[in-house]
């Protein structure tokens, strides 16, 4: 259960029993929220194993019929859904790549998933050999292996392959004027997918 760390100082900080109350209530609801969408645990409640048997969210994979799994993927989150992920699977995996923001891979604990870091939210060239060892998995897996493809937000500049007429400094460029302009997610990946090669 997640705990907001200066809760009791928000608690004490009140001017009134009501007002400590109303405080305990929202503190609860923040807390439970956090908690709901926690990636380990959504994970988790939508992956199940049952011998040979693999569902995911309803969709169900015998893994008798693949010959490999591989996982691929990234985003801030990617690096706690490869983790659940992994403690489900375990050795079923046969490698994967998950690239999540720099800085964030000693918080995760994978055997078989590589997890590069790369820049977010302007991508750096990390970011671009991140895509590309993604692409490089995707690469050589056959019609009888199984890719599971694990994306959370910030995948955008976490895996970045521009355009071969696109540079690096260019989509770094167009990432700055875009966030710069208070452009939201959604018109900022609009213009990111016209120059990706990844996407």
């Amino acid at each position: 259960m997640v705990e907001i760390k200066n809760r009791n100082e928000l608690l004490e900080n009140a001017s009134s029993l009501l007002n400590r109350r109303a405080r305990e209530i929202a503190l609860s609801a923040i807390e439970k929220a956090i908690d709901a969408v926690d990636p380990r645990k959504l994970i988790r409640s939508k992956l199940v194993l049952t011998n040979d048997l693999l569902e995911i969210d309803g969709r169900k994979f015998e893994l008798s019929s693949f010959r490999r799994i591989f996982v691929v993927g990234g985003g801030k989150a990617s690096g706690s859904m490869a983790e659940a992920l992994e403690e489900v699977l375990g050795d079923l995996v046969e490698s994967g790549v998950i690239v999540i923001p720099h800085g964030t891979s000693d918080q995760h604990r994978t055997k078989r998933i590589k997890l590069d870091e790369a820049s977010h939210p302007i991508p750096d060239e990390d970011s671009v050999q991140g895509a590309r060892k993604i692409v490089s998995i995707a690469d050589q897996a056959g019609e009888d292996d199984l890719i599971i493809c694990l994306i959370s937000g910030g995948g955008s500049s976490l895996m970045a392959m521009p355009r071969e007429e696109v540079s690096l400094d260019d989509k770094q460029g167009i990432t700055e004027m875009l966030l710069r302009s208070g452009a939201n997610i959604n018109e900022i990946n609009t213009v990111r997918k016209h120059i990706s090669e990844f996407k």
